[in-house]
């Protein structure tokens, strides 16, 4: 059974949530405030962290920033409403998805129930257990058994959808992938209705990449979706 911390001061929301979970297999921990959910959060005892950005004690950013610098566990982040400014900073901060207040506990279960299937892939790979070898594009080498990407030899740090991302992209390099084919790759679900978190991704990614020859590496081609340009092999 695996297990997940939810940091959230609303009890009642907590408590439905538990026992919502507890049939699909998951035994949830609850923490209400933002300093003791960190400590939790970094204890390495579970395999998810569902975060509420709005916390006493320590703001859910906060708590974010600490836990990517310690800990690589996928976070889910829940958001009111509308408050488009403090995803799209979940997601900047290292955060894998978000989910906005109020939902369908049955859209959370799914959206849990992908980021732990991605999560169970990359540790597969990292294993050796992955079917594709290293892939080396221009000055881009990606080993997705060893969970890791270099450029011109220096490590780039990437979280673990940034990897997953880059991988997709470079394995397809120089065909136009889709938001909706990117997000059902990398992310492990449907793209939603306003969705943005492929594309917060996709910037997070180009900034750390840089640019080659003075343009981007991954280009936006509007209406269509993303695509990692060849061109970048010239030296």
């Amino acid at each position: 059974m695996d297990r997940i911390l939810i940091v959230d001061d609303d009890v009642d929301l907590c408590r439905l949530l538990a026992e919502r979970l507890l049939p699909e297999g998951f035994a949830l921990e609850a923490v209400h405030n933002g300093t003791r959910g960190l400590e939790r959060a970094v204890s390495h005892e579970h395999a998810l962290i569902i975060l509420d950005l709005m916390l006493p004690g320590m703001g859910g950013l906060d708590v974010l920033r600490h836990v990517r610098h310690q800990s690589p566990v996928p976070v889910l982040v829940l958001t009111a409403r509308g408050e488009d400014v403090d995803r799209i900073l979940g997601l900047e901060i290292g955060a894998d998805d978000y989910l906005p207040k109020p939902f369908n506990p049955r859209e959370l279960i799914a959206r849990i129930r992908a980021i732990l299937r991605r999560a169970s892939v990359g540790n597969s790979t990292s294993a050796g257990n992955s079917r594709n070898g290293p892939i080396a594009v221009g000055d881009i080498h990606l080993d997705p058994a060893a969970r890791e990407a270099s450029i011109d030899g220096a490590p780039i740090d990437l979280t673990s959808v940034e990897f997953n991302l880059l991988e997709v992209l470079l394995r397809d390099a120089g065909h136009v992938l889709t938001r909706e084919q990117l997000t059902e790759s990398v992310l492990g679900r449907k793209l939603g209705t306003f969705d943005r978190v492929i594309d917060v991704h996709v910037s997070n990614l180009r900034k750390k990449l840089g640019h080659a020859h003075g343009e981007e590496r991954i280009k936006t081609v509007r209406g269509s979706g993303y695509v990692f340009a060849l061109r970048t092999e010239a030296r």
